[in-house]
């Protein structure tokens, strides 16, 4: 069974083309970033007009590049994203699935985004052993996942305001840095001392939900107060606040659960202080740690594919009368 994946859920227009037994023959992603640097973060309508733009080059370079014909390929399905994310970019990924499932004839499956992302490190390790528990942090989302199974999930914790990957952007911002935040920070952390800034813990109950509003605007107010402090040290400091807050539950999580592994998603995973948390936490309790390449962290259409793959075999395909969903959570993915 070879599946077409489409992602347009933000400003990556991604297309994909992946099998049952999870061979990725193509992966294709164009991003918009360059157009939003000005502004510190994602337009809307901008990144929805670069997908109208994209979409159908970037399909057709997909299918090409798994040896298909791109005007009637030799596929079972298409998977694509219906939510979360902007609702202009994802109308725009599912208006395209719906038409190319007409003039094919094939079956099309919304997918939720966040679903996907539980899929990435399956990609790159079909063979991975079950029960895991799965931390995904990217820029509009944050949370703690158990899952037995590929398609078997259930959220353990998630953020209550701001995402990880929001609150690296708005910081970068506060900062004079460059847009993406994380990187940036990523990048400046390495030659700062993590010390420096006192900064609060937050979310220190029992529970495994996330909060870094509270932690953004800790560093403001720092910054307001000790204007001396080296903008390295700023970088690490609000690094290891949010690392402390990410690691801390996720080592709740593995001591509340007997797993196999523990794996990193999302955009955030590319953090090189996360990847050495989680990698630590995995040695502490004798499990595998699976931590995704870069090009698996960020949006991409082969964890769509793989996900609509698992979903249309368990629920059958989508009617075309289903709408995007911009508010989708992954709480409500049964």
């Amino acid at each position: 069974m070879k599946v077409l994946g489409i992602e347009t859920s933000c400003d990556e227009t991604a297309a994909s083309v992946v099998d049952d037994s999870l061979h990725v023959y193509s992966s294709v992603v164009e991003s918009s970033i360059d157009q939003h640097r000005a502004f510190g973060g994602v337009v809307p309508e901008l990144a929805g007009r670069a997908h109208v733009t994209t979409i159908g080059p970037v399909v057709r370079r997909a299918l090409e590049d798994a040896g298909l014909d791109p005007h009637r390929p030799a596929i079972d399905a298409i998977a694509v994203t219906s939510g979360p994310g902007l609702i202009g970019s994802l109308l725009v990924g599912l208006s395209a699935a719906k038409a190319y499932s007409l003039a094919w004839g094939v079956p099309f499956v919304g997918v939720n985004h966040l679903e996907g992302h539980l899929f990435a490190p399956l990609l790159e390790r079909p063979d991975l052993a079950w029960p895991m528990v799965t931390l995904l942090v990217s820029g509009g989302h944050s949370l703690l996942v158990l899952q037995k199974g590929p398609d078997d999930h259930r959220v353990l914790g998630e953020t209550i305001d701001d995402a990880a990957g929001e609150a690296y952007d708005k910081v970068a911002r506060w900062l004079g840095l460059g847009y993406p935040g994380g990187p940036e920070i990523d990048r400046l952390a390495r030659e700062g001392s993590p010390g420096a800034l006192k900064l609060p813990v937050s979310m220190i109950g029992d529970d495994l939900d996330l909060s870094f509003s509270g932690l953004k605007t800790a560093v403001v107010r720092a910054t307001e107060k000790q204007r001396d402090v080296a903008l390295a040290d700023v970088a690490a400091s609000f690094q290891e606040a949010v690392a402390e807050q990410l690691l801390r539950k996720l080592r709740a999580a593995l001591v509340a659960h007997d797993v196999r592994g523990v794996a990193l998603a999302g955009g955030v995973a590319a953090n090189s202080r996360l990847r050495e948390g989680v990698s630590a936490l995995a040695n502490e309790f004798g499990i595998e740690a699976h931590l995704p390449t870069m090009a698996m962290c960020t949006d991409n259409a082969a964890m769509i594919a793989a996900a609509g793959i698992f979903r249309i075999k368990r629920s059958g395909p989508s009617s075309l009368d289903l709408s995007a969903r911009p508010n989708w959570q992954l709480v409500d993915v049964s």
